[in-house]
């Protein structure tokens, strides 16, 4: 079982900006877009110990995504992208390396403005 932070992003895209950032063992998951109780229980149970995160769109698939974590998964950390950017996809690393900062993560050093 993996302990440690887990953060939920919503596709393959997010996932692939975020990766590079970090500078510490991050299970990063992806919904896959909008999901229901069942798949996301599905996706979380094996990492039922992990500090969990979310990190989803400024957008109403995103907003959805934090009202059913907040719904069945509360102790769960919301990050947010600013809603100039919208995306986390379309979101600068820099940017997301300082919200991720913000939230205890370690990020290379590189990425810090």
């Amino acid at each position: 079982m993996f302990e440690g932070k887990c953060l939920i992003v919503e596709g393959r895209s997010d996932k692939l900006q975020i990766e590079p950032i970090l500078s510490e063992d991050v299970k990063i998951l992806c919904t896959n877009g909008t999901i229901g109780v069942h798949q996301l229980e599905e996706l979380l149970d094996p990492y039922e110990g992990c500090e969990l995160y979310t990190f989803f769109d400024a957008d109403t698939s995103g907003n959805k995504l934090r009202a059913l974590m907040d719904r069945h998964y509360p102790e769960a950390e919301h990050l947010r992208t600013m809603p100039t950017y919208k995306e986390v996809e379309t979101t600068p690393r820099k940017v997301l390396a300082a919200i991720l900062l913000r939230a205890h993560f370690s990020i290379h050093n590189e990425y810090i403005l």
